[in-house]
């Protein structure tokens, strides 16, 4: 049985350590709490939607290693299917270290090897079940063929394909989104995909308009230290960033991709997809580290207030 939602992203070790103060270049900042969690954009959207009750699979790489085991285990404990998660031999699975003080100042660490990357192979072992599902989130971030691919097959089958990012290449991205439904960029990835800053909500709108006449029928824009424009072909709203305690804004645009990619599979009005998906982006922000703890309570709790029309 296949699952309602793919994700096709990266998966890693995700070390989180708090600390009491900024930590200096020695490290030795006096350490709070430390976790080891099952990370990376990839496994943080799979979380994501298993936690508000979405059958989803994983298709990633993690190393031939006993870190792999671990994850790859702890992804099974979370309800997510990894029959098509990659075992490649002879490399490290990725590790990504998230270091946070008492002040929200945080320190990003990143080691990926090549070889946790998706390749083409990779991606047709998975056509099964990205032909079969719902919808496909496929992340820019991983190789641009390999992203391409996957859109194409799940485009083919008729499968809604939801990109996030923006690729590396850019001689991919027209390719990509005439494949896309919906595409989700933060403000430094819409200026990657059009060429212009998004600055405010009219450049949004504006970039939002340009990317839709290229494929996506919706576009979803980071207007940074504001909010979110969801553009539709019903029309397009601006949803304020929601007022919490930010602890570690790591993994807000994961959640908020997921919660958006649940709502649209489960066929909820887009005004309401975009209100739960802000929630879930700011009841991320309220703990360190991107691993999401999504819950009812707190989306209904988050949710915004006010949608503000947009004429673009």
């Amino acid at each position: 049985m296949y699952s309602e939602v793919v994700v096709v992203g990266q998966i890693a070790r995700d070390l989180v350590i708090e600390v009491s103060d900024a930590p200096p270049a020695d490290g030795s900042a006096p350490v709070r709490h430390r976790q080891e969690l099952l990370g990376g954009k990839g496994a943080n959207q799979a979380v994501a939607l298993s936690q508000l009750g979405v059958s989803v699979s994983l298709v990633g790489v993690v190393g031939q290693d006993r870190t792999g085991d671990t994850l790859r285990a702890q992804a099974r404990a979370d309800r997510i299917g990894t029959s098509h998660l990659v075992r490649r031999a002879g490399t490290e699975t990725a590790l990504i270290v998230d270091v946070v003080d008492d002040q929200g100042r945080r320190r990003y660490l990143e080691h990926i090897p090549e070889a946790t990357l998706l390749t083409e192979t990779d991606v047709l072992a998975a056509s099964a079940p990205l032909s079969a599902a719902g919808s496909v989130i496929v992340q820019l971030q991983q190789p641009a063929p390999a992203a391409l691919l996957a859109a194409r097959l799940a485009h083919t089958a008729g499968t809604r394909v939801v990109l996030d990012g923006a690729p590396q290449d850019e001689a991919f991205t027209p390719g990509l989104l005439a494949l896309a439904d919906v595409v989700r960029a933060d403000g430094h990835e819409a200026e990657l995909l059009t060429g212009q800053p998004v600055e405010d909500v009219a450049a949004a709108a504006r970039a939002a308009a340009d990317l839709r006449r290229r494929g996506p029928s919706l576009v979803v824009l980071e207007v940074a230290g504001q909010g979110n424009l969801f553009a539709g072909p019903e029309g397009s709203w601006f949803v304020p960033h929601v007022e919490t305690e930010v602890v570690d804004p790591t993994g807000a645009g994961d959640a908020l991709v997921a919660t958006l990619t649940a709502a649209l599979t489960r066929r909820r009005p887009l005004e309401t997809a975009a209100c739960l998906a802000v929630a879930a982006a700011a009841a991320t922000t309220e703990h360190a580290g991107g691993r999401p703890r999504l819950s009812r309570p707190d989306l209904d709790r988050l949710q915004p207030r006010r949608l503000e029309l947009v004429h673009a």
